[in-house]
């Protein structure tokens, strides 16, 4: 049975047009490493979306790409450090095919006011892998006893033999 590791990907880019394919193709780099060439197509295009609308408002193109996948979620998030992209006025037609595309997303703020876009993507079904088991940590502080071996006979009554049954029965 395949199992899937939790995994992280972080990745630092100044946005420029020819910068967004190479991007692009760094994502779906690392979705095939994970063995998610299912999701690739999907989030590589929202990626480049995003990445193109902030090359294109954004004043600031310094960009951070983060994905995470946790063994049943692909949850990818796209931060810029321009305090003055309003991603509900600027993205608003990127931010409408993220949605339509994905399975859930979601726009804030950071502590630094740069604003994060992110979206997820979910394994669908018979593509889901567990995570790799821990080992469970021993729970007991005593020791119990090995029941004492009693021999079945000594517990048991004879059977009667079962001719005797059926004349008794008469």
């Amino acid at each position: 049975m395949k199992t899937a590791v939790p995994c992280y990907y972080h990745l630092d880019v100044e946005v420029s047009p020819d910068r967004v394919g190479h991007v692009s193709r760094i994502l779906a780099a690392h979705l095939r490493y994970w063995d998610l060439d299912n999701l690739v197509d999907p989030v590589c295009h929202s990626a480049e979306m995003l990445l193109r609308a902030i090359d294109e408002h954004a004043t600031d193109k310094t960009t951070s790409i983060e994905m995470w996948w946790n063994g049943q979620h692909l949850i990818t998030a796209v931060g810029g450090d321009d305090r003055d992209l309003r991603p509900d006025q600027d993205l608003r037609a990127c931010l409408a095919d993220i949605a339509a595309m994905s399975d859930g997303w979601g726009c804030c703020a950071s502590d630094s006011g740069s604003k994060i876009i992110w979206f997820s993507q979910r394994a669908r079904t018979g593509e889901r892998v567990p995570l790799v088991p821990t080992a469970p940590a021993p729970s007991l502080r005593q020791v119990l006893q090995v029941p004492r071996e009693i021999p079945v006979a000594a517990l048991a009554a004879p059977a009667a033999p079962v001719d005797d049954a059926l004349e008794v029965a008469r």
